[in-house]
């Protein structure tokens, strides 16, 4: 069965164009050109990903990721953003309300269908992993729960998130950039991360030993 894209995007020119490339993919593509016209589909149909233009003529793409994202039927649905805009503050407000990739106009295809292709990768990976084995912690990631035999560990959200983001990336580095746009989404340090890596694997104890400092660029989780 063919993924489902749904595409909203203004300039006509280029919504032919990613409706054609995509297509070519072996996608099943859905494009509008407006925002209200975005909210109308997504009440009929649940696409398997959203590539959204910020800029739209009515709604735009940010309120059109809201409406997305507090639908208990639509708020998994992933979200790549596109935008002529280059500014760090408008990719933090979408990172923020829950896009999944941010993508700068102009841009190529390959680099496009590259970026769609590792976001329903990461998505149905993240879907696939219901637990994760660490010494003698077990995390949960349906129930969101992380347990040494009985005895539950509190995490934050934030750090329960980072734990999450290293194990769907697991045995690879992962950058504190990454951690800071996927997970805190929000305008904070290097040291930020951290810090919360340093309480992360404090709760953890002994098995806290498994998330590795990569030197210069981030954290990997390998046991």
């Amino acid at each position: 069965m063919s993924l489902k894209v749904l595409i909203v995007e203004d300039d006509r020119d280029l919504l032919e164009l990613l409706s054609y490339n995509l297509s070519k993919e072996g996608y099943e593509v859905s494009a509008v050109l407006r925002g209200k016209d975005a909210i109308k589909t997504l009440e009929e149909e649940k696409p398997d990903l959203i590539i959204l233009d910020v800029m739209l003529p009515d709604l735009d793409g940010f309120r059109i990721a809201q409406y997305v994202k507090n639908s208990e039927e639509l708020k998994e649905v992933p979200i790549i953003f596109l935008t002529a805009k280059d500014m760090e503050r408008d990719k933090l407000k979408g990172f923020s309300i829950g896009a999944d990739d941010y993508i700068t106009k102009p841009f190529s295809m390959r680099e496009l269908l590259a970026r769609v292709r590792a976001v329903l990768r990461r998505v149905k990976k993240e879907r696939s992993m219901e637990r994760l084995t660490i010494g003698s912690i077990t995390v949960d990631f349906e129930k969101k729960e992380v347990r040494r035999g009985d005895e539950l560990i509190e995490l934050t959200p934030t750090e329960f998130l980072i734990l999450q983001a290293l194990a769907e990336n697991y045995g690879r580095p992962v950058s504190r950039e990454y951690i800071v746009e996927r997970v805190l989404r929000r305008e904070v340090f290097d040291r930020t991360v951290d810090v919360h890596i340093k309480k992360l694997r404090e709760k953890l104890g002994e098995e806290g030993k498994a998330i590795q400092t990569v030197r210069g660029f981030g954290y990997k989780l390998s046991l």
